[in-house]
């Protein structure tokens, strides 16, 4: 039998919060309907960063997808994206029929609001840290504060913790773990030992930049290109160095 808990004036206590937060999420926009060249395009993307896909939700995005590639294989699709480890969350764009057949697989229906969303409905602790910190395993903040036109964290980003800094840069005066994530829409300032993941441009900006005063990330990437741990040369490790796009490659260069 459940039993409510009660707080001294006899009125049940609440068991749980429902409010809305902001989130950015990896999107697999689908450009062809052939799921044998998305299969092995794509296991070309995962074997040079599995890390980063393992355990992702992402969302498929048809928004672009063209009228005469024919049906969207969904059962095919999903059953790829969870095989190398990602969890297909939702669906954005593409027509009723498509998305009916989505739903057939349990695929949630977004609009494009819930994916570009940068400011979350109501105050919690699992949020962007443009008013707030996304924790992950063990729910930790790490501490943050304002600056102008970015976000501080003052406090270790500890293995399982995510930290966003939405619509602007993110400075952590602290250590990243391995196992944690930063992501900013604007540049990345690392002053204490980058051992996890670092997003800069996490919105498409190419001019973000990641700078850090010690490099061992397992990646980095700018505006969607990244690189793993395994392709950073090794006279770059464990030195201070900045990070940034020239001519869509990925630059790393000593400070």
């Amino acid at each position: 039998m459940a039993v409510n808990s009660r707080s001294s004036g006899g009125e049940a206590s609440p068991a749980f919060e429902l409010k809305a937060a902001g989130f950015t999420l990896p999107i697999i926009r689908l450009l062809d309907g052939n799921m044998e060249a998305v299969a092995e395009q794509l296991g070309v993307k995962v074997e040079q960063a599995p890390d980063f896909f393992r355990n992702t939700p992402v969302v498929i995005d048809l928004t672009v997808y063209p009228d005469g590639a024919g049906d969207v294989e969904f059962p095919m699709l999903v059953g790829l994206l969870r095989g190398y480890g990602m969890i297909p969350f939702g669906v954005r764009g593409g027509t009723k029929a498509q998305n009916v057949a989505a739903e057939g697989m349990e695929l949630a229906i977004l609009g494009d609001a819930f994916i570009r969303s940068a400011k979350p409905a109501g105050g919690t602790a699992n949020q962007p840290v443009g008013g707030g910190a996304d924790s992950g395993a063990g729910g930790q903040d790490p501490g943050h504060g304002s600056t102008i036109n970015g976000t501080l964290v003052t406090r270790p980003v500890r293995s399982g913790q995510r930290v966003y800094a939405a619509g602007g840069d993110l400075s952590v005066i602290a250590s990243v773990s391995s196992g944690a994530e930063v992501m900013a829409d604007g540049n990345i300032h690392c002053y204490g030992p980058l051992r996890g993941r670092a997003l800069a441009g996490a919105r498409g900006n190419t001019e973000a930049r990641i700078f850090c005063s010690d490099l061992q990330a397992e990646l980095v990437s700018v505006a969607g290109h990244y690189r793993v741990s395994e392709n950073i040369p090794a006279d770059l490790r464990g030195v201070p160095v900045q990070v940034y796009l020239d001519q869509k490659i990925l630059r790393i260069e000593k400070i």
